[in-house]
């Protein structure tokens, strides 16, 4: 895997997931990664665990964010924490960006 010291966000197309939802990814290396996921008004990201820790900003909007048990509206500047295994889940309340970073790398965000 080729470690790219410089990424022009700009020139990273988005990869479109559906239902409202895009992703970039920005930049990684084995042990960390991190994307920018754009959401349209409405659009769900479904509920889902992975073993990956993940720390998100929210760069744009607002969202209504599920972690565990416990659910928050957060907005533009709040971020969360995911601890490794523990179900997730956002919906957008506007349209939004966050920056998702995860540790290690999503190795099944990146294309042979």
């Amino acid at each position: 895997m080729a470690l790219d010291i410089f990424v022009e966000g700009s020139s990273v197309v988005w990869e479109d997931l559906g239902g409202g939802i895009q992703r970039k990814v920005l930049g990684y290396d084995k042990a960390i990664m991190m994307t920018l996921v754009r959401f349209k008004k409405g659009s769900v990201g479904k509920l889902h665990k992975h073993v990956h820790m993940q720390v998100t900003l929210i760069q744009s909007g607002s969202f209504e964010v599920m972690i565990g048990s416990e659910r928050k509206v957060l907005h533009t500047g709040d971020s969360f924490l995911i601890p490794s295994g523990v179900e997730h889940g956002v919906v957008a309340l506007d349209d939004g960006i966050l920056v998702d970073v995860f540790t290690p790398m999503r190795e099944d965000f990146v294309r042979p």
